[in-house]
């Protein structure tokens, strides 16, 4: 049965309509309809099952919701592409995503593991373990993958190298959360000489299951996971769907597996564009950076929204503005600038800059840790003249992040 939200929003369309008779996902009445309390997105009371924490604001967190049925389906599913990447019986397995405060990617690589037909050993240690604790367990457990953010993976990587020591045991590094570049590939290497780094896969608690890494990928791609999750990569202008080769959009999923809370043409926040034909089985597709629902950067994402509310609570002394999210990879590390197109007097914008930093370090705790290990660069803010953002040369509207990194 549709949910109340669902029954709303496809009020009069065909009663059996292809996907593509259906509207995109309208990100802000979705989740006005998915409170806590008179929730109109759910199809049903919750009895069972996983909350995990979602996108929001610290003081508008978001919740995505599984029955068990859905959360062993989606972490079975998994499982199978975990098999078809190359996980074999008697790998011993560092989990180094992060855990608690309801983030899912732990609890999610763990379960998965348990789903995927090789049979592994599993060492919990978690994204927040000190290096010395996990060179430790590598050593004593002679363990050979290590799965992680590549944030994580780096940091340990750079223990080993600051220590003239290397974990030539490590046979595998499965990373998630974030894409991996060739100087990064580089400093692994260093440190774990006889290891390959590929995906873990590509999934997101919102969205579900999104694709698999299997040998015929190479780096940024996936198959999809055809049987359990309906791709489409979307025309970012138009909203038509993209069915040829090489051509960039943004990354639409909608789930076949989740009932109790429907997720149908869902923005997963990337672009991509594919890399076979339609009609190839599980077809593949590349990875080409993030859309503007989020800005990634270590294992932070900044959100359109995060901007805006920080950006509307500093009006006063704004005025009229616009703004962009920028990420770049310089110097071997992701920089994140929030451009802010605005009238702001000169003389007041270092401290008004000091002030949304400090705002945006709120909204997303996460975003600062990776700083003092120089896994990233700092938040910057970069003031330019009304009309001076990047813009959408087919729509002339300001484009809400530019990604450079898959361009450099």
């Amino acid at each position: 049965d549709l949910s109340p939200y669902y029954r709303g929003r496809y009020a009069g369309r065909p009663s059996r309509p292809t996907l593509e008779q259906l509207p995109l996902f309208e990100k802000k009445a979705f989740w006005a309809a998915n409170t806590q309390r008179d929730n109109r997105l759910r199809t049903g009371p919750i009895h069972d099952g996983m909350v995990f924490k979602s996108g929001g604001t610290t003081g508008e967190p978001k919740f995505s919701i599984y029955s068990r049925v859905e959360w062993e389906a989606f972490t079975g599913v998994f499982g199978m592409g975990l098999d078809a990447g190359g996980l074999h019986d008697g790998e011993r397995i560092a989990n180094l995503f992060y855990v608690g405060d309801l983030y899912s990617s732990f609890i999610f690589i763990m379960r998965s593991l348990d789903h995927a037909r090789a049979n592994t050993l599993q060492l919990p240690l978690s994204g927040r373990a000190d290096p010395d604790t996990v060179a430790h367990a590598i050593a004593d457990f002679g363990l050979t993958t290590l799965v992680g953010t590549p944030t994580t993976l780096l940091t340990l990587a750079a223990h080993y190298i600051n220590a003239g020591k290397t974990a030539p045991g490590v046979r595998r590094l499965l990373f998630g959360g974030e894409s991996m570049y060739a100087e990064q590939r580089s400093t692994l290497a260093r440190a774990f000489p006889a290891a390959q780094a590929r995906s873990v896969g590509y999934a997101s608690v919102d969205a579900g299951l999104l694709g698999y890494d299997d040998d015929s990928c190479g780096p940024d791609e996936h198959r999809m996971f055809s049987r359990y999750a309906i791709i489409e990569i979307i025309d970012e202008v138009d909203g038509t769907p993209i069915r040829e080769t090489g051509q960039v959009g943004r990354v639409v999923v909608t789930n076949l597996t989740r009932l109790l809370m429907p997720i149908i043409r869902y923005p997963a926040g990337d672009m991509a564009c594919w890399s076979e034909p339609a009609g190839t089985p599980d077809r593949r597709f590349r990875l080409m950076g993030r859309s503007e629902e989020g800005a990634r950067v270590g294992p932070a994402t900044l959100y359109l929204e995060d901007v805006r509310r920080v950006l509307g609570e500093c009006r006063a002394e704004l005025g009229a503005f616009e703004f962009q999210r920028r990420v770049e990879h310089v110097q071997q590390r992701d920089r994140l600038t929030v451009r802010i197109a605005s009238e702001a007097a000169a003389a007041a914008r270092a401290a008004l800059a000091d002030t949304i930093v400090r705002r945006l370090h709120a909204e997303r705790p996460m975003l600062p840790d990776p700083i003092p290990q120089a896994l990233i660069h700092p938040l910057q803010i970069e003031w330019v003249a009304p009309g001076g953002l990047e813009i959408n040369t087919r729509s002339g509207k300001p484009k809400r992040v530019t990604d450079r990194r898959h361009e450099q």
